[in-house]
């Protein structure tokens, strides 16, 4: 019985054994990313494969909010279902808003006049409380329902933005004008 020790790369490939034959024998070899296809009849090589992905979010399902001839008697809400989506193992996510006003405030204006309103989210659709959001601060972490980055499938949303004006805030207004403001939504994957 020959040893496979005493033979050479070179004589190993002269004498057309392959690395299977080699590994067959008990050799450990490392590990390969590919392997080459020898000169034969046939020829066989392989390749490994890996993927993977970062961690990502998406925030879909926004709409515009018109608070409009309100009554300033009591106070002012818009909720609305939102689609919160995380690629992440834990489905888990962090959500930062900041508002247009000063040092990203909460804050409606329209010249020197403005109005605060505040802002909440929930981790579930359909509700019209949550946890109240700090302009410019992280909030604690939510878990998504989502299944689809859009929910077009599974549930059709999977969190609520809840955004109101206070009646006290309401009553501050000066009437027939219109005050405008800007909030920004940042979902970061955990």
């Amino acid at each position: 019985m020959f040893s496979l020790k005493k033979l050479s790369a070179d004589k190993l490939l002269a004498s057309g054994l392959s690395l299977a034959v080699m590994c067959g024998a008990g050799l450990a070899l490392p590990a390969q990313a590919a392997t080459q296809g020898a000169l034969g009849a046939t020829s066989t090589g392989t390749v490994a494969i890996s993927a993977s992905v970062p961690a990502r979010a998406r925030l879909t399902g926004l709409a515009d909010v018109a608070f409009t001839s309100v009554d300033p008697s009591s106070a002012a809400s818009n909720a609305q279902s939102v689609c919160a989506w995380s690629n992440t193992a834990t489905k888990s996510y962090t959500v930062t808003a900041t508002g247009s006003g000063t040092s990203n405030a909460f804050t409606l204006a329209n010249g020197s006049l403005s109005v605060p309103y505040s802002v909440q989210w929930s981790g579930s659709a359909a509700q019209t409380n949550g946890s109240a959001l700090t302009a410019g601060t992280a909030s604690s972490s939510f878990v998504s329902t989502a299944t689809n980055q859009q929910c077009a499938s599974g549930p059709s949303a999977s969190a609520s933005l809840i955004i109101g004006i206070s009646a006290n805030d309401l009553q501050s207004m000066q009437a027939s004008t219109n005050y405008t403001g800007t909030l920004t939504l940042l979902m970061t994957p955990q």
